[in-house]
């Protein structure tokens, strides 16, 4: 049996960070970035909320064709192609908003580009999982949605921000967004390119069945796409405290889930509708600035505590955090504020809490998803995950409409209740994520 190790601390530098900036992108284009775009090209925020959140189809259906990319080809190949798929469909997008037709166009351009990402994920996350110990996907964990949160910052606020430029500068909307998905378009070849030339490939990185069959586990080359579905899903949902992980998975982000596509339509509503009445450029700003900044610094924070003391002593604080400062929404408004600056403060000081406590989702979902096929339960728990960002997210602009913004955010930090409930009742290992000298070895499927 051959004994594979990790990669080398300095050649992860040379891959992670890219990798992730790389999968952020087009999620935030296509969930985060796509919300200001259709409001500045004149949609509904109830269109607007429904249709940006049934995008997320594809991230919640992705667990169907992880035993499929797991056993075709290596993720390596998978992560390149999707790569340039997504760049494809970028420019495609771009064009599609010059059009008369641009809404149900640019949509089903999105739905697509949702596809590849998904897929890209898939085998991103299986190549993460593969390369590091238990300890090093800990330490890396706050490092890796560091980037991904960069990646925020480039599709949700400079490409916002350049866009509000351009509306301002040339007075014709369509073309301004235009010039921002070309760009991000251009951007993501590049980093294609990179990964095409720079990602290792190390010896674990095969077919599941071929992988299994050079260790003496399965016999025969192919277990073929059904059978690798079906024990997927069914070891799956043999894992000790799957329903109990599942309701947390469903609930622990469902205040998140709310908040997240009404945020942006609250900051560009005028005043007299209950919003900031902020431009496409301030709002980029903050995103760009502020609260993406605040988001990954309180992931990084997040990260390297776990890796300290362990996931099972801080989630409880990381619980708490992730709630409490939703608070700030609730002030800004009552208050309506009208400096910049406070604004800023308030949103930042959410999404710091936010990504602190989301670190612990993210790292529970590497423990429970440890063992064989780990690629396909991860993507397993990921998919229940978006679904549990979709759903909610369908119905929270024409909630946010009905009750209004104070009521509406009020709901929204009493809904977090039961997933706090639940995340205090998980069972990990008293010594997850903490440096051992088990978890220093590298084990594999």
């Amino acid at each position: 049996m051959e004994t594979e190790h990790p990669p080398p601390q300095r050649r992860a530098w040379l891959w992670v960070p890219s990798l992730y900036f790389s999968e952020g992108v087009p999620n935030t284009i296509v969930t985060t970035m796509s919300v200001v775009m259709y409001k500045r090209l004149g949609i509904s925020d109830g269109d607007i909320t429904f249709f940006v959140s049934c995008l997320n189809l594809p991230w919640v259906l992705k667990p169907l064709w992880s035993p499929w990319v797991d056993t075709r080809r290596t993720k390596r190949f998978w992560i390149i192609a999707m790569q340039l798929a997504a760049t494809a469909g970028l420019a495609l997008a771009a064009l599609s908003i010059l059009t008369p037709v641009f809404f149900k166009l640019s949509l089903f351009l999105f739905l697509t580009i949702a596809f590849a990402s998904a897929t890209h994920d898939i085998a991103a996350d299986g190549f993460y999982m593969m390369g590091l110990s238990k300890h090093d996907q800990a330490w890396w964990v706050g490092l890796r949605n560091t980037f991904y949160r960069v990646a925020m910052t480039f599709g949700g606020g400079w490409l916002v921000v350049m866009a509000g430029r351009l509306e301002r500068t040339s007075g014709n909307i369509p073309v301004a967004w235009s010039a921002a998905l070309f760009t991000a378009a251009g951007v993501f070849l590049l980093f294609s390119l990179w990964h095409w030339w720079i990602l290792p490939r190390p010896v674990a990185d095969a077919p599941v069945a071929e992988a299994f069959d050079r260790r003496g586990e399965v016999k025969g080359a192919d277990r073929g796409l059904l059978s690798e579905f079906t024990a997927a899903f069914g070891s799956f949902f043999k894992k000790p405290g799957v329903w109990l992980t599942l309701a947390f998975i469903l609930l622990y982000r469902l205040d998140e889930a709310q908040v997240s596509k009404v945020i942006p339509l609250f900051l560009l509503n005028p005043r007299d509708k209950g919003g900031l009445g902020l431009t496409a450029g301030d709002s980029g700003l903050i995103y760009g600035l502020w609260a993406v900044p605040a988001l990954t610094f309180g992931g990084l924070a997040g990260g390297f505590l776990a890796a300290k003391f362990g996931l099972k002593k801080m989630i409880p604080i990381m619980a708490c955090s992730m709630y409490l400062p939703k608070l700030a929404y609730i002030g800004l408004s009552l208050a309506r504020p009208e400096n910049f600056g406070v604004i800023c403060g308030a949103v930042a000081l959410e999404q710091f809490g936010y990504g602190f406590g989301f670190t612990a989702f993210m790292l529970y979902l590497l423990h429970f998803s440890d063992g064989p096929r780990r690629t396909a339960h991860y993507a397993i728990c990921t998919g229940f995950m978006t679904l549990g960002l979709m759903i909610p997210g369908m119905w929270s602009g024409k909630l946010a409409s009905a009750m209004g913004y104070p009521a509406f955010f009020t709901w929204v930090l009493c809904s977090a209740l039961p997933g706090l409930l639940i995340a205090l009742s998980l069972k990990i290992e008293p010594q997850y994520g903490q440096k051992t000298g088990n978890s220093l070895q590298s084990k594999r499927d």
